[in-house]
């Protein structure tokens, strides 16, 4: 359930930008192709061209990417990997771009049509909200130069899309598909729609125009079962033993989750004794104890609709050869819309101290070493702890709890843009672009938490073993009958805004030379500006009783009571492949939305949905200003055989940001910083032989810390003197990048290639604790470890550096026509194998604690196969893509408590059929191999257990349509 803070930075695809605002893109112009061998050759024709490291796909028609989701056609590039998400491409949490470039994950510079773009509260976009349908082509940077907009030292992504100039007639392009996921059984439309053309107005003189259109919904189903991570340390007492009889008497109240009577003396039960971190100390008492992580598996299901809506105009006046005028203008929508259902068993096998007792205890072999538990602080021999975990159980006298819960999370971007395009002489090119943008982000997520009725019960029985693990319930009533149910409380727990907007203004230029070691000179400045307001409204905990007060049983609501606000969850949970299939109540997602809520209980101090209190202290603005300039040689030598390219970009960057802190009272807090980065690159092309490339490349990227991180906002705990905030004095990740590749191109369109890279990474920011003066001093009685009224402060600084290297191995072949009924194949192959290093902190400033660990998100293998067949008729690709293991969001001061995802493969298929020459059917096939991006306890490496801590099941995916194209 994505109920993070997301701040994704939301672009699209369907912007018809025209130009490039960079001189070099003027060399990766659009083109309009048709079909897979036309569409490779298109995007060797870039690989091969470019003056620096890049790979490139293109559409395969007007409308017709080779995946109906843009995140999961980037991953067929050498080096790109994706995250997944309720069965497609998506960012972590809402959170960055979701693609990790050759070992960095989030940080990719993206651009449209060489445009820098921003949505609300972010730097990068969310390729979730992305819009393929009018994509023409995808370019990949791998290594930065100085002519382009900095911002990314994983990458630059640059989508090309189509402009007016690219079409010399009535062009007239519709689509309209079916999507269906056969795990959520809903079928969705996608519409989309082009229309250009140019007119000669003679002189010299002529006009484009074209409009686009698109609306696209997809429906899915994220079916897991979320368990705890850590040791969740358990004590186990046999109900036979005497300490069983004494604790069983001391339990006057006859608590459920203690020791009970009713079990004094039976052999086959046992009381599960939560001790927390602490092992007991009592004589023979260790030999007792048993670890049980990833052991409280429930039951969790999302339906997630997403909506993709864009709007585009663009035109282009062309006074002369040498003078021509454009201006495009773009709205872009995307919803993230989720219901989401959960069913949680309250036993003996929860962390954090739970307590139960159970039937049919059994334990399986697990080795729980120091390294393991907490990377082994005390250094010395890395020590076995325990050898034991709870493998399976009854885990009787359970209660239980259920959540229905809605969120709504919508993201808006319009942009305009104009420019002009002037070549005053044969030599010179000159070009202004000024785009302005508005960008607006809001989250609604609210829920409703159900609770059993006081005195049922029922008998867990878990299996933590298998994908996935087993779950069922039992001795208890149905959990779809409104009588097991009473109401608890209401949050609307993550109710934000961002409301953002900026400006872009950019001048470049060309110069050719009529001889000597430089051929060109590439110059240019660019200024930009991005200001952002958060605003928070977020709130929890309101009762859902008759008086508003905590639940008692003077004052709770019978949920049989109120059955109309009541929904049952799918029945066909994970594909009934867990035991327990689903079918429980909930409070209904849609009887959430407005003030429904607010109306059923008038008590609960809910507050109406149109006035809601905002939190203020949580209020933060940001406004940035960057400035930069640049110039770049690109030079020839050896008849051409020796040709590259040097140059500079440098880069002013000036930031304010406002924030409150909150503690006895609230203080105003506003930084200002500035900084200034010189980003040299060199880029170094060699023919060994024709059609056979040497590459070298030297390039200094820089990535700027992300909005949140810089506000110094926060709540100040003014009983124990610690805050947490960010850090408005952080300055952007810096990373020298080394690269050499090999290309050999035997046609137009097969090839081979073999790229080498390193990437060295310094001023990686990194939470430290400080002792800190901050507006008002630390007065209270515990002691923080600071003196003079100082806090203990937690808080992200420039600190360490790191590095990610590696290789990528490509390669593409078509079989030409001496190959007899083979002409109609083709193939392709990508592995990239990337190792990564990011020390972190687990210490303090002065008792600093590093350790190396690895990039989030990051594989360090993966493979892409592609079979592709083709004739004049129909057309086909079948694509398998393979991750192996990958820590998920970051590594932990104690393994134990880490998560990573598991190695996985997934198959896609794609046909065409043209029904004539204007009529085209689609199918597509996605993720047929079933596979969900299962989590596991520890990380990858020496710390990986194997052992599954949330199973997901997201189903296939199948998409039918028909696209017509008259020009």
């Amino acid at each position: 359930m994505k109920k993070l803070v997301a701040l994704p930075l939301q672009i699209s695809l369907l912007a018809l930008a025209i130009g490039q605002a960079y001189a070099q893109s003027d060399k990766l112009e659009t083109v309009v192709v048709t079909g897979i061998r036309a569409s490779a050759q298109s995007s060797v024709a870039v690989k091969k061209n470019a003056m620096e490291v890049v790979d490139a796909i293109t559409a395969e028609d007007i409308g017709k990417l080779p995946d109906s989701n843009v995140a999961e056609t980037l991953t067929r590039i050498p080096g790109v990997q994706g995250y997944r998400y309720g069965g497609e491409g998506a960012s972590p949490v809402g959170v960055g771009s979701g693609l990790t470039i050759r070992g960095l994950a989030n940080q990719t510079a993206s651009q449209v049509d060489g445009r820098a773009y921003f949505t609300a509260g972010a730097r990068e976009f969310n390729v979730e909200g992305a819009i393929p349908a009018m994509v023409a082509g995808i370019d990949v940077f791998k290594n930065p130069s100085a002519e382009h907009i900095e911002g990314g030292i994983g990458g630059l992504v640059n989508i090309r899309t189509r402009k007016p100039s690219d079409f010399r007639k009535p062009t007239y392009s519709f689509a309209v598909n079916g999507r269906y996921n056969d795990l959520a059984n809903k079928l969705d439309p996608e519409v989309s729609g082009l229309a250009a053309n140019s007119w000669n107005l003679g002189g010299g003189e002529r006009i484009g125009a074209m409009i686009a259109g698109v609306y696209q919904k997809s429906t899915g189903r994220s079916d897991n079962n979320p368990a705890n991570g850590g040791i969740n340390l358990k004590r186990v007492v046999r109900a036979d033993s005497a300490e069983y009889a004494t604790l069983a008497a001391a339990n006057t109240g006859n608590s459920t989750d203690r020791a009970l009577q009713k079990y004094v003396g039976r052999s086959d039960v046992s009381l599960l004794t939560g001790v927390g971190a602490t092992l007991p100390t009592t004589s023979g008492q260790d030999a007792n104890l048993v670890a049980a992580p990833g052991l409280t598996t429930n039951v969790f299901q999302e339906t997630i609709m997403r909506t993709r809506k864009g709007l585009n105009l663009a035109a282009d006046y062309r006074k002369s050869d040498t003078l021509r005028f454009y201006v495009d203008a773009n709205y872009n929508y995307y919803l993230y819309h989720q219901n989401y259902r959960g069913l949680n068993s309250i036993d003996g096998g929860v962390g954090n101290g739970g307590n139960g007792n159970v039937q049919n205890l059994q334990t399986a072999a697990f080795n729980l070493t120091e390294g393991l538990a907490n990377r082994n602080l005390n250094g010395g021999s890395d020590d076995v702890l325990l050898t034991k975990r709870v493998l399976s159980g009854n885990f009787l006298d359970s209660t239980a709890t259920t959540t229905g819960g809605d969120e709504n999370h919508p993201y808006k971007t319009w942009i305009a843009a104009t420019g002009v395009e002037w070549k005053p002489t044969p030599a010179l090119s000159l070009k202004g672009d000024f785009s302005y943008i508005k960008a607006d982000q809001s989250v609604d997520n609210r829920s409703v938490q159900l609770v059993s009725a006081p005195g049922l019960t029922w008998t867990t029985t878990r299996i933590a073993d298998g994908e996935p693990h087993q779950l069922t319930f039992s001795n208890g009533p149905s959990f779809a009958d409104p009588a097991t149910w009473v109401f608890n409380n209401y949050g609307n727990g993550n109710r934000q805004t961002w409301n953002d907007k900026g400006y872009a203004a950019a001048l470049n230029g060309e110069y050719e030379l009529d001889s000597g070691f430089f051929t060109t000179i590439k110059f240019g400045a660019r200024a930009a500006n991005q200001q952002d307001l958060n605003r928070s409204f977020s709130y929890s905990g309101k009762n859902l009783t008759t008086d508003g007060a905590g639940r008692t049983l003077a004052n709770q609501i019978l949920v049989s009571t109120m059955p109309g606000v009541l929904q049952a969850a799918p029945s066909n949970f994970m594909g009934y492949t867990t035991g327990y299939s689903g079918g429980y109540l909930v409070y209904s997602p849609d009887a959430l939305l407005g003030d429904q809520v607010r109306t059923a209980f008038g008590n609960a101090g809910i507050p109406a949905d149109n006035a809601l209190p905002e939190n203020a202290v949580n209020r933060r603005k940001f406004d940035e200003h960057t400035y930069a300039a640049y110039a770049v040689g690109e030079f020839s030598a050896l008849d051409n055989r020796i040709r590259g390219s040097v140059g500079l970009r440098l880069v002013r960057t000036q930031t304010e940001i406002q924030a409150r802190q909150a503690g006895a009272s609230v203080v105003d807090v506003v930084k200002n910083t500035s900084y200034t980065n010189a980003l040299p690159s060199l880029n170094v092309i060699g023919e060994i032989s024709k059609d056979f490339l040497a590459r070298f490349g030297y390039g200094r990227g820089m990535t700027r810390p992300a909005i949140g991180d810089l506000s110094p906002g926060g709540t100040l705990n003014t009983t124990n003197g610690t805050v947490g905030l960010g850090n408005p004095d952080l300055r952007p990740q810096v990373a020298d990048s080394l690269d050499l590749s090999l290309e050999r191109y035997f046609t137009p369109t097969n090839y081979v290639a073999l790229g080498l890279f390193d990437k060295q990474i310094k001023d990686a920011p990194n939470a430290i604790l400080s002792c800190q003066t901050l507006g008002q001093a630390y007065s209270g009685t515990i002691n923080n470890g600071c003196s003079n009224g100082q806090w203990a402060v937690t808080q992200a600084v420039n600190s360490l550096k790191g590095y990610a290297r590696g290789a990528e191995l490509s390669g593409q072949y078509f079989f030409d026509a001496n190959a007899g009924w083979l002409q109609h194949f083709g193939m392709s192959a990508s592995y990239t194998y990337v190792t990564t290093s990011i020390p972190v902190n687990f210490g303090s400033a002065a008792a600093p604690r590093i350790v190396d660990a690895s990039q989030a998100f990051v594989s360090k293998r993966n493979y892409t196969l592609a079979g592709m067949y083709e004739d004049s008729t129909m057309s086909a690709r079948l694509t398998y893509t393979w991750r192996s293991d990958q820590v998920l969001f970051g590594v932990s001061a104690n393994p134990v408590d880490g998560r990573y995802i598991g190695a996985y493969g997934i198959l896609d298929a794609a046909f065409n059929y043209n029904l004539n020459k204007n009529l085209a059917l689609t199918v597509n096939a996605m993720n047929l191999t079933n596979r969900g991006l299962n989590r596991y306890v520890g990380e990858p490496g020496a710390y990986a257990t194997g052992l599954e801590r949330q199973h997901y099941d997201n189903g296939r995916a199948f998409l039918v349509g028909l696209r017509y194209k008259f020009d």
